[in-house]
């Protein structure tokens, strides 16, 4: 599986210690990871993860309003995916109970920065090898894994932005994505001033994706609200 798609997933870090968060966002960052997302306790954990769905998370296991076991059990009952802990607790009872709740793997502080992209790769490999989305649209496919179009037995490449931003709306098919919120996708946490260009990748993604890009029939405009993807899965 091609690993600049691995990179797109969502991944949810949960510590209460600030430089942690950000030295961990730092490593996945200059590895190409660009979708994160941080929580400091369970209660914004859940939250987070009920707002922004994590593809992969990665669990502290000492928290100041309960524990990662906890934590784990409560994200396990909304959805399925990955866990990893990442914790200074690296007492053996530790790691056979974190894995018998069902967590991926279990690394313990201090760590390699390549250790931890090892180990979210490995997991992500494991967990997403039969992912390959070839996304049917009224007159064209996305195919993620290339991040391509296919239209007219053409395929036509997709920027990184546009990608990023059909990713969003793709998570999210036949629901309104609002413009702040593609345009954080696209530009990250300071996404303010760029409603502008959002428009623009709008056309450009339109004008590879649709027949007749002035009477778009896949990607939808809402007026004062954003955009919606009509996908063959609507």
């Amino acid at each position: 599986m091609d690993l600049n798609y691995l990179k797109q997933k969502r991944i949810l870090l949960v510590d209460d210690e600030p430089e942690l968060l950000d030295m961990v966002i730092s490593i996945l960052c200059e590895d190409g990871f660009v979708d994160i997302h941080t929580a400091k306790n369970v209660e914004q954990a859940v939250e987070t993860a009920e707002k922004y769905p994590p593809e992969l998370a990665v669990l502290d296991v000492m928290l100041p309003d309960g524990d990662g076991f906890s934590l784990l059990e409560k994200l396990k009952k909304k959805a399925e995916y990955p866990i990893l802990f990442l914790t200074a607790r690296g007492e053996d009872e530790d790691r056979l109970k974190g894995l018998g709740l069902g967590a991926d793997d279990y690394i313990v502080k201090p760590f390699l920065p390549k250790e931890l992209i090892y180990r979210i790769t490995a997991i992500l490999r494991r967990s997403y090898k039969d992912d390959h989305p070839l996304v049917k649209l009224q007159d064209s496919e996305i195919d993620f894994e290339r991040a391509e179009i296919i239209k007219n037995g053409e395929r036509i490449t997709l920027t990184a932005k546009e990608h990023a931003l059909l990713l969003a709306l793709y998570r999210n098919a036949g629901r309104i994505v609002t413009l702040d919120a593609l345009c954080e996708a696209a530009w990250g946490d300071n996404p303010f001033g760029y409603e502008n260009s959002l428009m623009a990748h709008i056309r450009r993604i339109r004008q590879k994706t649709e027949n007749n890009p002035s009477q778009p029939e896949s990607l939808i405009t809402v007026k004062g609200l954003g955009y919606k993807l009509i996908t063959g899965e609507n």
